[in-house]
Formats: C-alpha cells, structure tokens, sequence
C-alpha cells in the first residue's frame, strides 16, 4: 500500500501548477527534468576549478600570486558594493528600513577591505614585489573601473572634481565637462613631462563611455540625492553615509597609501608606481579632500579630511 501524500507537498504542487499554468508551461516536463538532473556540488555551484584558474602570474616569483589573488578578491567586494547601491536605486518603495540595512551591507564591505590591506603590507617579499612589478606595465590598481563607479553612483559628480576645480565648476551640469575635471585623473599622469600615462589611455579607452552613462543615470539617483529627497532628517542614515564616507574616502585610501610607501618608497627618491601613476599626490585623502556627503560635516572636520589617526565616523 503507497504511503498517502503529505497535505503540504501536495500543496506545493498546486502552487507549482498555478505558477506554470501563468507562464503557459507544462509541470510534468519540469518534473522529469528534476528526476533526471544530477544533484548540485558545492564546487560546480560557485565554479571553484575556474575561480582557481584564474591567476595567471607573469614571471616566476611565488608572490606575485597573492597580489592577483588580492586584487581580484578587491574587485569581488567592489561589484558587492555595486550590487547594493542598485537594489537601494531600484527600490519602488524605498524605506529607511531598507536603505539603512543595505548601507550597513556597504559599509562591512569596505571594513572588510580595509582591514584586509595587511594582506600586501605585510603578506609580500618586497624584493619579489619590486621585481615582479615591471612585466606588469603599464597595468595598475588605478585601472579598477569598479572602484570609480563606486564613487559616481555615490555622489554627484561635481564632489569628486579636482579641488582646484570644484568651485568653478559648482553650476555646471554636463556630465563630459565633469569627467574632464574628476580628481583621478590628474593621478595618472607622467610624473616627468605631465602628459597622460599609457594607464590612463588605456582606462579611459575602456571605461570612460560606461562612466558617461552611469554619470547620466544617476545625476539624480546616487545615494546623496536619494538622501537628501527620502530621508534629510534621519539621524540613523546620516550616520551610516557618515561612515561609509570615511571608509571610502580616508581609510580605504589611507590604506593603500600605506601599501605604496612600504613597496615605493625608498630614500632619496621614491620608486615610481606601475603604469607611472603620481601615487604620492593621487593617493593621500588629504591632497584630494573627496567627500561624498559634504553636508554632513563640519568645517573643522572637513580640514582635517584626510589626516591618519583621525576617526570621524563615530
């Protein structure tokens, strides 16, 4: 004698019906796929053999593999952050709820990154590091397109304008003309003649259309704007764009320069950067004093933007 059905997997069969019915799609056939098909692995689920493919060093020194590991595990945190900012510009119904839980997800990616910095600092041979470095030009972590969306779906664009520029430039609203004027790129220029670096060529070549359009999608939809129309008054978010700003802003950058000084620096004269990024102008916070969230700090705290050992966030 079969055992009878059990009232709630029949249930979820009607279910199932109904939802294929809608879609004009045979069950059946979906049920018999089901019989058939193998049970899912871990490994195949997050495809662990082509992720562990994926780093390809190009000389013989064992440490250049924790600098790609460490770049592309950069990268994997960075399209998480991305990841969060579109579900918080797509929400239809968007509730402090729901924004503050997602900038917490943000902000726990980025102490992730920072935190991780001893990875490089303290996890190469420097020696290894200086010599692996030259077959990789003109490549550089300047190059992370992630990064820079990050920072335009985060603001308006006029706040990541050169500071010797930014004033100037408070009414204009053509999203070509700001590019021009955006802080990194005066970062990746010869540290000699003042022309562009190849590394500059070769990322506005790639990204700088896809910058343009993100510009233009979130004119009135990166997280300043969103704040400032939905929640103005909201001490919860304020503090949390508060932390994100300082994390994005100070320490992560704070971070890298520290990373740089260990490997680059070296007396009487600095080693100069893959790809001949002006690493000592572009990287410390202070020089740049980009702030997303202006309006939340005060003057005092905007001077000081920037300087190590200062935590604003809290």
């Amino acid at each position: 004698m079969s055992n009878p059905i059990d009232p709630k997997l029949h249930e979820q069969l009607q279910k199932l019906q109904q939802k294929y019915d809608v879609m004009g799609q045979d069950l059946s056939s979906y049920l018999d796929g089901l019989l058939y098909s193998d049970y899912l692995t871990y490994w195949d689920y997050i495809h662990l053999d082509t992720l562990l493919s994926l780093q390809t060093p190009k000389t013989h020194f064992k440490d250049e593999k924790v600098f790609i590991v460490y770049h592309q595990i950069t990268e994997l945190y960075f399209n998480l952050i991305l990841w969060e900012i579109d579900q918080i510009v797509e929400q239809t119904n968007l509730t402090e709820k729901f924004f503050c839980e997602r900038m917490d997800r943000m902000i726990n990616y980025f102490r992730q990154l920072v935190n991780s910095f001893g990875v490089m600092v303290d996890g190469m041979d420097r020696n290894q590091f200086l010599k692996f470095r030259m077959s990789l030009l003109p490549a550089s972590g300047f190059q992370s397109g992630q990064y820079r969306m990050i920072e335009i779906c985060s603001t308006d664009m006029i706040n990541i304008v050169n500071t010797d520029d930014r004033k100037s430039m408070t009414d204009v609203d053509d999203i070509n003309r700001l590019l021009e004027k955006l802080y990194w790129r005066s970062g990746a220029t010869e540290l000699a003649t003042g022309k562009k670096t190849l590394t500059l060529k070769q990322f506005e070549e790639k990204y700088i259309e896809d910058f343009k359009t993100l510009g233009e999608k979130h004119r009135d939809r990166n997280l300043r704007k969103i704040y400032l129309k939905n929640f103005p008054n909201s001490e919860e978010v304020k503090k949390r764009l508060r932390e994100f700003d300082e994390l994005a802003n100070v320490r992560w950058p704070l971070a890298h320069l520290k990373s740089a000084a260990r490997y680059l620096q070296k007396d009487p004269e600095d080693i100069r950067a893959t790809g001949g990024t002006n690493w000592q102008k572009y990287l410390p916070p202070r020089f740049q004093k980009i702030i997303f969230y202006p309006e939340l700090w005060n003057e005092t705290e905007k001077q000081e933007w920037g300087k190590a050992g200062l935590n604003f966030g809290q």
